[in-house]
């Protein structure tokens, strides 16, 4: 795991954590740079299907490692016609065996006839002799044919399939004829998830003061998107001891040993928010405590004492989504060894002035939900912190900087991870219809 140094500011609002909100852009590549690559394990075939190689796999014999039969016939030595041996080995000249596509051709065999080809009846005291039939074609049989000779395929120590390959199907059909059980791959990072808000309801109309939990049905599966892996989801009440045993129990000697575990809510300032207090109690320290964003602002990174990291995602489920994106992302592709999610461009639709800043000064990149039309980026509706409308039928996340953005010019896009948006690839030359958008 790499080494870093959080970002402190002791003049900041956040003096007692040692840290002060940083840019966007800097958030990302912090929470990318702040852990390495998990150590590759080995797994059996089976279990191997769209897994990243990171070991290359390499024939451990030639492949075929013996000659073979290309067709179903008789295995020949000399020239004909060949008495029938029985099954003796090695082949006599003058002599053949039936052999089966596939099966060991014979020390002393020369050629292989064919089943369409041969013609086997009696000689003169009953035994079987294998002649020529008319219907065989010219030539037949010459030296070699139907004989695939041992190495045709790959050779002992050759390469067959690289590291960074992700796996398909055939490529383990490959391994396993090369005389491979097991494959190394890259590992996924295991991800628990802590739900927390004693006023959360999990099914049903919420009564009023209750509100339904939008973070149990959507999680488990951005986290497979991200590439993680899903492991197991506790909900918590908002006292301290809950966050602490919530925290600690996904640690290296629990059954459900997580590599990231993903909170919801607790990262603001209330009496009831204790994701800091928590990491501190464990003796683990925070990484990046709040990002010039909106919505996601209160968005959380620690490293615990044991490896683990805690991403703290804010209580509003838009809010918590675009802090996903943005530190939660960059973590998993540096743990599972992929690259840093690449943003993509289009031109935005909208002008977009510059951002009023927070309490401590800074402008603040706003993440908002769009779609595209004609090559621009438009953003959607029903995009508040609490609201998940918009983000339903959004495309990708449009990322505009804190100076803003006219109608017309290039702005970063963000894609989803259930949606590419590849209209977002490209920037538009139209300035399209100039629209502000009401900040």
């Amino acid at each position: 795991m790499m080494t870093f140094t959080p970002i402190a500011d002791p003049t900041s609002p956040t003096a007692g954590t040692g840290l002060h909100s940083i840019d966007w852009p800097e958030a990302r590549r912090l929470a990318y740079d702040c852990a390495g690559p998990l150590p590759s394990v080995q797994v059996p075939l089976h279990e191997a299907a769209g897994r990243t190689l990171s070991r290359a796999v390499t024939a451990l014999q030639d492949l075929p490692h013996y000659a073979s039969s290309a067709m179903d016939g008789w295995a020949l030595s000399g020239d004909g016609p060949w008495l029938l041996s029985g099954g003796q080995q090695p082949l006599a000249p003058g002599t053949a065996a039936v052999i089966a596509t596939g099966g060991l051709v014979p020390d002393g065999a020369t050629a292989v006839l064919r089943k369409e080809s041969g013609l086997v009846a009696g000689d003169g005291t009953g035994r079987p002799v294998l002649t020529v039939s008319a219907g065989a074609k010219p030539g037949e049989p010459r030296p070699g044919q139907h004989v695939r000779p041992a190495g045709t395929e790959a050779l002992a120590g050759e390469t067959l399939i690289p590291a960074g390959t992700v796996l398909n199907p055939a490529h383990l059909a490959l391994a396993a004829v090369a005389g491979h059980d097991q494959v190394e791959v890259q590992p996924q990072p295991v991800v628990s998830v802590v739900l927390t808000g004693s006023e959360v309801v999990t099914s049903g109309v919420p009564a009023p003061g209750n509100v339904r939990d939008t973070f149990g049905p959507q999680l488990g599966t951005v986290i497979s998107q991200l590439g993680g892996v899903p492991g197991a989801f506790t909900r918590i009440g908002d006292s301290f001891d809950a966050w602490l045993e919530a925290l600690e129990g996904s640690g290296a000697d629990s059954r459900s040993r997580a590599d990231v575990v993903i909170t919801t809510g607790g990262t603001g300032k209330s009496g009831t928010d204790h994701f800091r207090d928590a990491v501190a109690a464990l003796g683990g320290r925070l990484l990046l405590d709040g990002v010039a964003m909106r919505p996601g602002h209160p968005a959380v990174l620690a490293e615990l004492p044991d490896g683990r990291f805690a991403v703290g995602l804010p209580g509003n489920p838009l809010a918590a989504m675009m802090a996903l994106a943005t530190i939660g992302a960059p973590l998993l592709a540096a743990l599972g060894n992929q690259p840093l999610p690449q943003l993509q461009h289009a031109a935005s639709g909208n002008d977009f002035g510059p951002d009023g800043g927070c309490s401590d000064g800074k402008g603040r990149t706003r993440l908002i939900p769009c779609r595209f039309l004609s090559g621009l980026a438009f953003p959607v509706d029903h995009t508040g912190p609490g609201m998940m409308r918009g983000l339903a039928w959004a495309e990708g996340i449009m990322v505009v900087p804190p100076g803003g953005v006219d109608s017309g010019q290039p702005v970063p896009v963000l894609p989803l991870p259930w949606t590419p948006a590849p209209a977002a690839s490209q920037v538009a030359t139209s300035t399209g219809r100039n629209t502000p958008w009401p900040a």
